[in-house]
């Protein structure tokens, strides 16, 4: 015990005890020394019995820990479920396959190929709601409406008022024998007897009355989300929905562009003519996808539809030269054709029936036209034929057009486009006759703008509609919304290459079963003249004159000189 470096109390005390505890040097009389001493430390450091305790039990458990021996028993059941799980990764020359909690991660996450519709927070709520008792409260009564109209001799009894969100309706039944076109015609007197802008009188169909429209001193605006959220604006079965507005008694209004299926607008500048165009493409694409339709905006006044440039729904960038939107209408027309050429192999008859037989789906196009007559100004001619074939066979093809012109004379609107047109949008117009252009009768010369329109379908019935007003902002948020979903797919180099345009109408007159024989008489005869033609084929002054402009086109016949007399080159 002694290692010779003890000092002389230490070997006094190793002497000593060596004396009188011969086994000193036994070990167990070591552990029993140290034991002692330790409890004689414990006891002067004045430590807590319970800090002892825990001091033992973390010496006892790395005691216990650093045994080789694993004790199975203390395995809990987290542990036996993540060693099942991996205990393929130790298994020899077996590729380590996907786990199936990474595919339902890949799930939950949001797929930028699923299109998201626009939330209908990006539309302003109506905050004009009004009590239309209140509203109407100083609108003449029955018995008064009853007594002007006697005053310019018109007996009849009011039956029914409605009171609406901008107009009253008296339902006016007249006594027997007095014409409807006599109460018509009464219009302005009646909007002065009763201290209004303006009144409309119009037969009510399906009903003995006549219909007397009174506009309310304060009128209710009508936003586009009142008519989005309306349920029907959800319903399948309305394949194109379009949110018009709403009727006189302030229902909403939902029209399908597939059963129109073209629809023309018309309306003065300040009607509400350009609102109607922004709350149709919106109403579309809340409830399309680009799968689903895609669009060609034609906007020859460069600024009403470019707020849409770069949503994925377009197919060329938005159109604002004239010469370009011919080329789109020509490209239309060929992709018209062959569609038809792929349904008639299938054998279906329109597009559902096709995008139900096949996986990759046809896309409706709905061609958007904002300004009519400027486009009939640089080429009338060739857009007027163009627009003629796409309204008369483009439906079962999925192709609609919306077009709009706030010119509504006759040379925009020509009688072959009106015959293809059946449903039409009228807002406010200068005059009665531009009304007759528009509907083929008068009305909308008395309409209040500011979307007040009426609507003609298809079976010639006329409706008065309120249109819901969309603003720039709203516009810009759901445009931006769609854009940050995905990038257009355009395809305008196919568009405007003339060489995948149709051309069948540039040679028409080649067609023509008397063009050969004008062409034989011309050059036996050695002389042509419209009137010529006119004689020896017994046609039409039009008829001919397309003839002989399409020789001279083609360097047959020189052109007319100064007496209108023509050359056989």
């Amino acid at each position: 015990m002694d290692n010779g470096n003890s000092g002389f109390l230490g070997e006094f005390v190793y002497h000593f005890v060596f004396d009188y505890f011969p086994l000193i040097e036994n070990k167990y009389s070591h552990f029993t020394l140290l034991f002692l001493a330790f409890i004689f430390f414990i006891l002067g450091s004045e430590i807590k019995f319970k800090k002892i305790k825990s001091i033992l039990g973390w010496f006892l458990h790395l005691f216990i820990s650093s045994k080789p021996k694993y004790n199975e028993n203390r395995i809990n059941s987290e542990e036996i479920e993540t060693f099942e799980n991996n205990k393929d990764n130790y298994s020899k020359n077996i590729p380590q396959r996907s786990f199936e909690f990474e595919k339902n991660i890949i799930d939950q996450k949001p797929s930028k190929s699923v299109f998201q519709s626009p939330s209908i927070d990006f539309l302003e709520k109506n905050t004009s709601k009004i009590n239309l008792s209140e509203a109407n409260k100083n609108r003449p009564d029955a018995n008064f409406m009853e007594k002007i109209l006697l005053d310019f001799g018109i007996d009849g009894k009011i039956k029914t008022i409605n009171n609406g969100p901008v107009v009253n309706l008296y339902e006016f039944e007249p006594a027997p024998g007095i014409k409807v076109s006599k109460i018509i015609n009464l219009s302005d007197d009646l909007a002065r007897n009763t201290s209004s802008t303006s009144a409309r009188v119009s037969i009510i169909p399906g009903k003995n009355t006549v219909g007397i429209e009174i506009p309310n001193e304060i009128r209710e605006n009508v936003t586009l989300r009142e008519i989005i959220s309306y349920e029907k604006f959800k319903n399948k079965d309305i394949k194109l929905p379009l949110a018009l507005g709403k009727n006189i008694s302030g229902s909403p209004i939902i029209g399908d562009l597939v059963s129109m299926p073209h629809l023309l607008i018309a309306g003065t500048t300040g009607s509400g003519k350009s609102v109607c165009i922004n709350t149709i493409i919106v109403s579309l694409l809340y409830r399309l996808s680009p799968e689903t339709c895609k669009f060609i905006l034609i906007d020859p006044k460069m600024l009403e539809l470019s707020s849409y440039e770069g949503i994925p729904h377009l197919l060329t960038p938005v159109i604002t030269d004239a010469k370009k939107a011919t080329l789109a209408l020509g490209w239309t027309v060929k992709e018209m054709n062959n569609r038809y050429k792929l349904m008639s192999k299938v054998g279906v008859r329109n597009i559902d029936g096709y995008n139900s037989k096949h996986k990759l789906k046809m896309p409706y196009i709905v061609v958007v036209v904002d300004e009519m007559s400027d486009l009939m100004l640089v080429a009338g001619k060739e857009i007027e034929n163009y627009i003629q074939k796409l309204s008369q066979m483009a439906r079962a093809a999925g192709i609609h057009i919306i077009m709009a012109t706030q010119r509504p004379s006759v040379d925009v609107i020509t009688g072959t486009i009106k015959a293809n047109f059946p449903t039409r949008l009228s807002f406010q117009v200068s005059s009665k006759i531009d009304s007759r252009t528009i509907l083929g009768e008068q009305g909308a010369e008395q309409l209040l703008g500011k979307g007040d329109m009426l609507f003609m379908s298809s079976a010639n019935k006329i409706v008065r509609i309120h249109g819901p007003y969309v603003s720039e902002r709203e516009i810009e948020k759901i445009t931006s919304a769609l854009r940050a979903q995905g990038e257009p797919d355009y395809i305008e180099d196919d568009i405007f290459n003339p060489k995948n345009n149709d051309t069948s109408f540039n040679n028409e007159n080649d067609n023509d079963e008397l063009y050969s024989e004008a062409l034989n008489i011309i050059r036996s005869e050695g002389k042509a003249s419209t009137s010529f033609l006119q004689r020896k084929l017994q046609i039409g002054y039009n008829r001919a004159a397309r003839i002989i402009d399409l020789m001279e086109e083609k360097g047959i016949v020189s052109k007319a000189n100064h007496v209108g007399k023509r050359e056989v080159l």
